[in-house]
């Protein structure tokens, strides 16, 4: 089975439902990251389908920035959490990158129109927060 790379961009993923993240950005991270572990725990295939990539194996990326980079979030083998140390957008154009430049599918979750077009140019695909959020228990 061939192994998808799915890069979180958790900023625009979390600031995609108003649901008060702004106040506890921290907070809002460990929920994303928890529902991440869920999923990743019960049932990846359901993921996988839901991205547009049936019987892929997942290796999901989530990138925080700023005060959502914190160190105690829920954890999974399928996971890697990455903590940009300036703009998340730099860091998801340059792990796009290097995981495309792998020959690895990459999806990168954002709606961000101009990190869209970097990451194409990069060589992954895009989707939009809904279509993860919508996955997720």
């Amino acid at each position: 089975m061939a192994t998808l790379h799915v890069v979180v961009d958790g900023a625009n993923v979390v600031g995609s439902r108003p649901d008060g993240w702004w106040r506890d950005r921290a907070g809002a991270a460990r929920t994303l990251a928890g529902r991440l572990v869920a999923v990743l725990a019960e049932d990846p295939a359901h993921l996988a389908a839901a991205l547009g990539h049936p019987g892929s194996d997942l290796r999901v990326h989530l990138v925080l920035e700023g005060a959502a980079r914190v160190a105690d979030l829920p954890t999974h083998p399928h996971l890697d959490v990455v903590h940009a140390p300036a703009d998340g957008d730099t860091t998801i154009t340059a792990l796009a990158g290097d995981l495309a430049g792998a020959d690895a599918p990459v999806l990168v979750i954002t709606a961000d129109r101009a990190l869209r077009s970097q990451v194409l140019d990069a060589g992954a695909t895009t989707a939009g927060p809904s279509t993860l959020q919508d996955a997720l228990p």
